[in-house]
C-alpha cells in the first residue's frame, strides 16, 4: 500500500511539474493543481493513517498516538484543499482574461494584438 501511495504521488507531482513547463495556461493551471493535490497527499500520508482509531481523547484510555488518529494532518490537508480551490479560481479568470485580451493562450513574449 505504501508503494501505491508513493507511486500515486510521485506521479501526481511528475505531471504537475511538466503541465506546469508548458507554454499554454490553461495547462499551467491543471499542472498547480495536480502538484497541490500531490502535496496534499503527502501531508494527509505523513499523519500515519490509522483505520478505527478515535480521533478525540477519550476516558479510560491512554492518551498516545498509538490509541488516537492525529487530527493535524487532517486540518493541514482540508485547510490546503481550501485556499488551493480559491487560487484555481483565480488563476482560471486570469487566464481567461488574458485569452480575451489576446485571443490566444500561449504564454511568450509577443505583442498583444490591438
Amino acid at each position: 500500500m505504501e508503494l501505491l501511495l508513493a507511486s500515486g504521488i510521485g506521479l501526481l507531482a511528475a505531471v504537475g511539474i511538466f503541465l506546469m513547463l508548458r507554454a499554454r495556461t490553461f495547462d499551467v493551471v491543471l499542472g498547480l493543481t495536480l502538484l497541490s493535490y500531490a502535496v496534499n497527499l503527502f501531508i494527509f500520508a505523513t499523519g500515519r493513517l490509522s483505520i478505527g482509531k478515535a480521533p478525540l481523547i477519550a476516558p479510560g484510555v491512554e492518551p498516545s498516538l498509538s490509541n488516537y488518529a492525529d487530527p493535524l494532518p487532517q486540518a493541514l490537508v482540508l485547510t490546503a484543499i481550501v485556499i488551493g480551490f480559491a487560487m484555481t479560481a483565480v488563476l482560471l479568470v486570469l487566464a481567461v482574461r488574458g485569452y480575451a485580451d489576446h485571443g490566444t493562450d500561449q504564454v511568450d513574449a509577443r505583442e498583444p494584438r490591438a
